[in-house]
This record gives C-alpha cells, structure tokens and sequence, in this order.
C-alpha cells in the first residue's frame, strides 16, 4: 500500500536503473549514499542495501580513484526487461495480439523448481488457469522465453502463442485467473500517494532537481512493482472502472515532470557523464 516503506535496496535498484546506467552503470560509494540521505536513508541502511544488493549479484565492486560499484552484467537483462515493462506496456493489451500459454511440468524430485516457475510467471504478469498451465497476453511472450532461458527452467516448459476459441464468457473468467481486488488496491495506493503530488506540480513552471529527485525516486519505486502484478489485459476483459487508467495518467505526468530534472540532479552530485 501507498504508507508501506520502500526497502532501501529497492529504492537504489531505481537509482541505477533510472540514472545510473544512462551515466556509465558505476556510482561511488560516497556519491551513492549521499543520494540516498536525500532519500531519508542513512549510512549504515545505504551500506547495508549495497552489500545484500552485491550479495544477489546485482551489483559488482569497482574501484575508479574511490570505491564503488557498478551493475553487474547478469544484471543488465533484467533491468532491460524491467524498461519494456514499466515504461513501454502503459496501453493495454489488444485482443487482437493474441495469448501466450505456458505449459509445465516438474518432476516431484526437482519440485524447488516448480515454486521457482510459478513465482517467476507470476511476475511477469501471467496468470493461473489450470494446474501447470499458465496465460497472459502475446506480447509477453518474449519476455517469458527469455526469462525461462536466462534462469534455465526451459526444459520444464512449453511455450505456445494461443488463441481463445470458445466456450466461456471470457470476461468473467479471466478474473479468477488474476486477482483483480488486490491489483486495484495497489494502484488505488499509487493514485492516493502520488495524485496529489501530480496536482501540485502542474501548478508550478519548474522544480528544483534535488526536490524532483526525492519525489521521483520513491514514486517510480512504487510504481515499478505495478506493471508485473498487471499482466494488461485487454480493456474488453476488465471492469468498467478500472482504477489502472487514472494511475497510469499520474504516473506518465509525473515521470515526464520528473525524470528530466532528476537525471540533472544525480550527474551534479556524481559528476558523472551520459555513456
């Protein structure tokens, strides 16, 4: 919800995928945990994100005149995908596209791998309709192949570009395949905590880079876990008053208010210089 706190380590994975990797993918120590003051995050927080962020192999040390780190290369696809997600899926789906259909099965031995496969199709926006048999829109297909192929969990799995035939009122199917209720009431959370946000600055010509900066970071780390809950389902198979379309228009407002003098922001501090 809007009042949860955004872990530190999440809130400097926005950081390197909104800024960090448009400067060179490496930040100091010392220039990074100055950001994230500005954030209402401490030292001994900032250092303590950094070395788990390390630890999952996101991030890698590398000393340039002064300790730092850069993204790891492992890391790069995922932040890759995450781009496609957030900022490219704001329209949803068209019937017309089609489905993608994953079909697996795990041997009870390898089992680890079953929960491995259903958190990961979750994720990326899938949803369950049958035992072992997964859907979500044809333009996540891609995304699916290379994910299963990056993880290597695509021995256990068959992937199919599907189309729906018959026989149901599809509409009200599908709402049992995703949980509708606790992806509006994420959104809902965007709209209440960043709505106003977006209403104040629209009254105003310009914002001062550091200020952006404390709001963006925070809102796009709130709003970057949206597009994965929402696999974008066609407009004809979602509820009339679909709360997603209001969130996105804040979200698309503020990011292009936002996101400029924010970039601005984190080359004063850092110094450093567009790839």
């Amino acid at each position: 919800m809007a009042d949860s706190p955004l872990r530190p380590s999440s809130l400097i994975n926005t950081v390197y995928g909104a800024f960090l990797r448009r400067l060179g993918g490496w930040i100091s120590v010392a220039d990074l945990i100055t950001l994230m003051s500005e954030l209402d995050v401490d030292g001994p927080a900032a250092r303590s994100a950094i070395s788990r962020l390390k630890k999952k192999g996101v991030l890698e040390p590398e000393r340039r005149g002064a300790t730092g780190y850069r993204l790891s290369p492992g890391a790069q696809p995922v932040f890759d995908e995450g781009d496609r997600r957030i900022f490219g899926s704001l329209e949803p789906a068209k019937l017309s596209d089609g489905w993608a259909m994953a079909v697996f099965s795990v041997p009870e031995s390898e089992r680890s791998y079953r929960y491995q496969l259903r958190t990961r199709l979750t994720w990326l926006g899938f949803g369950n309709i049958a035992p072992g048999v997964w859907l979500a829109p044809g333009r996540l297909l891609p995304d699916a192949r290379d994910m299963l192929v990056r993880l290597g969990l695509s021995e256990y799995v068959h992937l199919f570009a599907a189309e729906y035939a018959a026989f149901s009122d599809l509409p009200g199917t599908v709402s049992s395949w995703w949980d509708f209720p606790a992806i509006e009431e994420q959104y809902a959370g965007f709209t209440e905590a960043y709505g106003p946000v977006a209403a104040s600055l629209a009254e105003r010509p310009a914002i001062d880079g550091a200020e952006a900066f404390r709001h963006y970071v925070p809102m796009l780390t709130q709003w970057r876990r949206l597009p994965y809950l929402d696999p974008g389902l066609p407009a004809e198979l979602l509820p009339a008053d679909w709360n997603a379309v209001a969130a996105r228009q804040i979200f698309q407002q503020l990011n292009e208010v936002l996101a400029p003098p924010s970039l601005r922001h984190v080359r004063e501090v850092t110094g450093l210089a567009e790839a």
